[in-house]
This record gives C-alpha cells, structure tokens and sequence, in this order.
C-alpha cells in the first residue's frame, strides 16, 4: 500500500469525486464454505455449523487505508465524529483529523477505532464486518491446514502472539504468512472488530431477557466452551466482551468481509 500522504493535496481532495477505492481488486480472497465446529457451540447440525462461501479482506485495514476514507467521509474525522458512535480516544493517535503522523504509519493496522466507524468503512467499500463464525473459521487455518486447531504448537505460537506487550509499536501488515486461504495477521497483530457485537454490546439487556439474536460470546458463554485447552479463543471472547461499540483501543482494529455473489 502506498503512502498517501506523499500525494499532493490537491489530487487526495478530488479522489472521492473520482469514485477513487482505497482497497484494490485483489486485497480480498474467497473462503469456501464448510462445516465448522465452533467452541462456543453454535453447533446447527451433529457435526457443527454450516458456513456459507464468503470473500474476507487479506489483512487489517491499515491507516493510509483509512485515512482515504475520512477524507472522503468527513463526518468520520475525529473531529467530527458524534460522541455516540465514537468515544473520545477516537483516532487519538493521529497528528490530526486528516493526519495520521509519524505515530500511525500508513502500512500499520489502524487502531483506536469504534465499531460503528468500521462498519460504515465496511459499507463504504461494499462490504461488511465478518460475523465472529466467519472469523473464527478463518482464523482456524494456518499455512497448510484449513483446521489447525487440534496442534498444541500452532496454539502455543498464536499465544506467544497474543503475549507481545501492548505497549511496543505494531508491525507492519502483511509480514506473516499467509493461512490456506491467503489471509494474513488474524494471530498476533491486532484484535478485530467483528458484526455480531453489536447483537451483543448495543443491547445488553436483550441478553438479560434471552434475545434470540443475542451474540453467544459474552462473559459466560466462555465458560461453556467446548475447548477449554484453546485458550486464545477465550481471550478473544474476553476482549470482544469487555468493549462497547462506541469505544477505541490502541490494540484493535478490523478487517471487512464480503458475500459471495
């Protein structure tokens, strides 16, 4: 990905009226569908539950990514972002509105965004945010193996990520081997926003009241989980369930996902 800061200012203003794409052609692979056996249970038949074929983006969206968004979505700038759909810390990092600075490279992840803001990004390349089963499917495959989950040293590797303090800068994206499908950085870089927490986080007291379209990863889903040795899933269950849709931190981001046509 280029850095768009180098452009000049002038041509960054006119590419939304060119109809200009912050992500190109290719910066999305297809995941064929299957049956996947969840550990949160969301089993729909004996084996698991069916996933549909699905497009996910190969990695995180990054800052320069992001930045053609704002500027194209202004009402998405951290200056004039609504309080609701975007806490404070909101972009803290950037220099400026328009700016990301020397702290937000333009190939690192982006990072203090809200939910709402990556959806709308999501829907702004016709796309969305990928549901946690789509995620989870995905995130289960390494380089050779649709279905890793069962290797104690791919669950060691993908925990030694997660121990990484939070506090050093994030890589690049895009450095880690692609899985079988070809998508990168689902272990290890950021956390990711997913669709289905909203179901969950705008509507806590649906929860409370048995909601059928509740998401089933809050704090005690956890505990019914089928694979108590896969214990970053736990951790991504903890750190889905801990943030409102509003809120922002420095180690998530997002990735968007399509259907397939």
């Amino acid at each position: 990905m280029r850095d768009v800061r180098r452009f000049p200012p002038w041509l960054l203003a006119i590419l939304p009226l060119c109809g200009q794409a912050a992500e190109s052609p290719d910066s999305y692979v297809t995941i064929p569908g299957g049956v996947f056996k969840s550990a949160l249970r969301y089993e729909d038949t004996a084996d698991g539950v069916r996933i549909l074929p699905y497009q996910m983006k190969r990695a995180p969206v990054t800052n320069a990514e992001f930045l053609v968004f704002v500027r194209s979505h202004p009402e998405w700038n951290r200056v004039r972002a609504p309080s609701v759909l975007a806490e404070k810390r909101y972009l803290s990092h950037w220099s400026g509105a328009l700016e990301p600075g020397s702290a937000a490279p333009p190939d690192q992840p982006v990072t203090w965004i809200s939910w709402f803001a990556a959806r709308s990004y999501c829907e702004s390349q016709g796309a969305r945010l990928p549901t946690w089963l789509e995620w989870e499917y995905a995130a289960a495959a390494d380089p050779t193996r649709q279905d890793a989950r069962g290797d104690p040293a791919w669950r060691e590797q993908i925990l030694s990520w997660y121990a990484r303090p939070s506090n050093t800068p994030l890589p690049r994206v895009g450095q880690q081997p692609a899985n079988v499908y070809g998508v990168q950085d689902l272990h290890g870089l950021v956390w990711e926003w997913i669709d289905d927490a909203s179901a969950l986080l705008v509507s806590s007291d649906n929860r409370e009241q048995g909601a059928a379209d509740k998401l089933r990863f809050c704090g005690a889903a956890a505990l019914s989980t089928d694979d108590r040795e896969n214990y970053a899933i736990l951790m991504r269950v903890a750190m889905l369930s801990s943030v409102e849709p509003a809120d922002a931190t420095g180690n998530l981001g997002f990735r968007c996902a399509r259907d397939v046509k």
